[in-house]
């Protein structure tokens, strides 16, 4: 909404800053960040008092992770998408199509999550929505963006492949069944990975901030000319929500910091992970997405893992899986998983942006 306020700088030339992808960016940071320092402790005590024994943990891990994380509320996603949300609608340029379709899957996303940790916590079981049930919810959401993407898009339906300029695949309607994989992919891969505290959210901002600089190179017609990567008018908006993830991020992990108040729950990995998804398929960088988002890949691909070999032999590969409870079985304590995994997260991160040059 702020950005109306660029129709004014005819009279009050200071207003003109707001016509700046990169000054509103900076501003999404700082607005999310400070509404979740806020209101960040009043949605943990309320959640806290709703929820009464909280998030149930599994009983299959070792027994000091279950005394710490007993007792904690769940549903922390809903501070990161408020926060996220407010400071987008009040940052973002309201008439950008692709700003609404991202938050659309989201906040779809967000709502699947947030009733798959309602019924939990409610059950205090592991069981939420029946996998199944859940997908197809998902796959109609994540269809419905690719679709609407595709009708926005320049050559929507082109797979761009880094390092390689002149490779451009065009895969017809196939691609938006693609994307919805990506899409859905994503948002599950990151739930696999929200397992310790700090461990998903870092990861998370830091893909997050890397495509809030693909967006922007992305969305500027100069840049994506010299870097020769493909151009989509309008996705440069993308950069303020991707500030506006970061700075709900960083709040969030004030409170989820080791020992966490709140663990970020289904709400808000399927959420985060499905809008790392849309952006990735809206700037065309899908394959650049599995290089930036290397661990969550690498998490989803050791529970799949798991699970053929165990069906196919009946024997685990990992001690547990997703792979960082593996690490907490071989004797790692918390704090060596997560910032082992974070540097891990950073090292992709670069290798992903890398891309956008090496051409």
């Amino acid at each position: 909404m702020l950005y109306w306020l660029v129709d004014l700088s005819d009279k009050l030339s200071v207003l003109n800053v707001f016509r700046y992808i990169t000054f509103r960016t900076g501003g999404a940071v700082i607005t999310a960040l400070l509404f979740v320092f806020l209101f960040g402790q009043n949605i943990i005590d309320r959640l806290r008092l709703l929820q009464g024994k909280g998030q149930p943990i599994r009983t299959d891990g070792p027994k000091t992770h279950i005394i710490a994380k007993a007792g904690t509320p769940t549903m922390g996603g809903l501070m990161i998408l408020s926060g996220m949300l407010v400071s987008t609608l009040l940052w973002a340029t309201p008439t950008n199509p692709y700003v609404w379709v991202v938050l659309w899957v989201t906040l779809g996303f967000g709502l699947v999550g947030f009733y798959d940790d309602y019924l939990k916590v409610t059950k205090q079981s592991h069981e939420g929505i029946r996998v199944r049930t859940r997908l197809i919810i998902e796959a109609c959401i994540a269809g419905l963006a690719c679709f609407a993407l595709v009708r926005l898009g320049h050559a929507p339906f082109s797979l761009v492949f880094p390092f390689l300029k002149e490779l451009v695949l065009n895969l017809g309607w196939f691609f938006v069944l693609f994307a919805m994989f990506v899409i859905v992919g994503a948002g599950n891969a990151v739930n696999l990975t929200d397992g310790l505290d700090g461990l998903a959210i870092v990861p998370v901002m830091i893909a997050a901030a890397s495509f809030g600089m693909i967006s922007y190179l992305s969305g500027n017609t100069v840049f994506a000319d010299y870097l020769q990567i493909h151009y989509v008018a309008g996705t440069g908006e993308l950069s303020v929500l991707c500030g506006a993830v970061l700075g709900a991020g960083l709040g969030f992990l004030w409170f989820n910091a080791p020992p966490a108040s709140i663990f970020m729950g289904d709400t808000g990995s399927l959420a985060l992970g499905g809008m790392l998804g849309a952006v990735a398929v809206a700037t065309k960088h899908e394959i650049v997405l599995a290089v930036i988002g290397g661990l969550f890949v690498l998490e989803a691909v050791s529970v799949i893992v798991q699970v053929v070999s165990y069906k196919l032999t009946g024997k685990r590969v990992f001690k547990m899986a997703p792979i960082h409870h593996h690490f907490e079985q071989l004797g790692w304590t918390e704090p060596q998983i997560v910032i082992r995994f974070w540097i891990v997260a950073v090292v992709l991160a670069l290798a992903g942006l890398s891309t956008l040059k090496l051409r």
